[in-house]
């Protein structure tokens, strides 16, 4: 069944190339197309196209469907182009002209803009509170491990002392940079684009307000063609923020990777969660945060597909939007598991005693010790001469007792201040 159906049958090879697989990606967003099918039925009815009656029929067709959703059962089998075809076949086979009515004032345009925009909005939610759950969880190990110092490193060169709180509550920090776009692409969505139509609106009296109540968005998409142009909008906008995201991610699972490795050995987790070698039986291989780091990465080029895809289409729909949904709902999809399998993991991570008496971090104290002299009375620049000459001759014997006070630093770490703003 195609909703466009005119009488004749479109070639074979056509079709396959046109529909592609949306038949799978469809399952997705079919909760969502209920929702929406469902508040249009009701505003159908409230501006006297439909009467109480059908209503009552499709409300109870569109809530045996949802059954099905729920349980796993609804399939969109290959006589069906997408979800909206399935859904209106098995209206009209349970209630005959009573299923037909429910496209009345839409089109599929308009359709596929709600259920995908209830989607994001819905997943969008999801994500930002498994982000605040790894939040709260790195805060927490922060706390715990904020009095073991451990190496800084620039250029991958020893530098300065850091700590493991340090560390852990840096990258809890950043997330909050993410969240500030997450929200931004939540507002983006967060309006409803029903009643648009093909992207010019119908000449049914439709209530557009009713709908964005029924539906639970803040407002909604004003103009018809501009609300047909939010598709790619939409996608591009998400996959800025979840960017954003998986760069947090993916620069905290390699300097894990990195950590874990002997030369460093900073850390390690249980022999559970790593894998060993077909050949080297020494190994202990944190493969996890390497999927982790390689699927951040994926993620991290979407927003460059976005833009390719849609960047030089002019107003109205075009074919091409098809193309958004697979890669951008399959990125909702592995990014709510990446941070599941993130807060899983790092939630066990095994932080070792790192000694700074070992000669590779000999140096580690030198700007301190600067510093210090400074604050004896030297000027810096003769301070920075003094500890640098000793370091050429051999002579330097670094002092590790000098406390950071200063906010945000190894011995002030802020943490509450921190979980307040991530608050806010």
């Amino acid at each position: 069944m195609k909703l466009w159906d005119k009488g004749f049958s479109i070639d074979k090879t056509i079709e396959q190339f046109t529909v592609g697989n949306d038949r799978e990606i469809d399952l997705h967003i079919a909760k969502y197309d209920i929702q929406a099918s469902l508040a249009h039925a009701k505003m159908l009815y409230k501006i006297d196209i439909l009467s109480a009656e059908e209503l009552q029929q499709l409300e109870k067709g569109l809530s045996n469907l949802q059954t099905q959703i729920d349980e796993n059962s609804f399939f969109i089998e290959s006589q069906f182009e997408d979800v909206h075809s399935k859904i209106e076949y098995e209206l009209t086979k349970t209630y005959g002209d009573v299923g037909k009515k429910i496209h009345t004032a839409r089109s599929r345009n308009d359709q596929v803009l709600v259920a995908l925009q209830l989607f994001y909005k819905d997943h969008l939610q999801s994500i930002k509170a498994k982000s605040k759950t790894l939040f709260n969880t790195l805060l927490e190990l922060a706390e715990t491990h904020k009095e073991k110092l451990l190496p800084g490193y620039t250029h991958l060169q020893v530098a300065m002392p850091s700590s493991f709180g340090l560390w852990f509550s840096a990258y809890a920090e950043i997330l909050i940079d993410d969240m500030y776009l997450l929200d931004a692409a939540l507002k983006t969505v967060d309006q409803n684009p029903l009643g648009s139509a093909a992207g010019y609106g119908s000449s049914f009296p439709i209530d557009r307000d009713f709908t964005t109540k029924a539906l639970g968005f803040t407002t909604l998409k004003y103009n018809v063609v501009a609300a047909q142009m939010s598709r790619g909008k939409n996608e591009r906008t998400i996959a800025a923020a979840f960017g954003s995201l998986a760069n947090t991610l993916s620069r905290f699972a390699m300097d894990i990777c990195l950590y874990m490795s002997q030369n460093f050995n900073f850390i390690s987790f249980p022999d559970e969660l790593t894998t060993g070698s077909s050949i080297m039986p020494h190994k202990k291989n944190p493969d996890v945060f390497e999927l982790i780091r390689g699927k951040c990465n994926k993620i991290q080029a979407l927003q460059t597909e976005m833009v390719l895809i849609t960047n030089n289409l002019p107003s109205g729909y075009h074919r091409d939007f098809q193309l958004l949904k697979e890669n951008m709902i399959q990125a909702f999809v592995d990014l709510e598991t990446i941070l599941d399998v993130f807060n899983y993991a790092i939630q066990q991570v095994i932080v070792k005693d790192v000694d700074l008496n070992d000669d590779k971090y000999k140096y580690l104290f030198t700007v301190d010790n600067i510093n210090s002299l400074v604050e004896n009375g030297m000027s810096f620049r003769d301070a920075y001469q003094q500890i640098g000459s000793q370091v050429q001759d051999g002579s330097y014997k670094p002092d590790a007792s000098k406390q950071h006070t200063h906010i945000g630093s190894i011995h002030n770490l802020c943490l509450d201040e921190i979980r307040e703003k991530y608050d806010k």
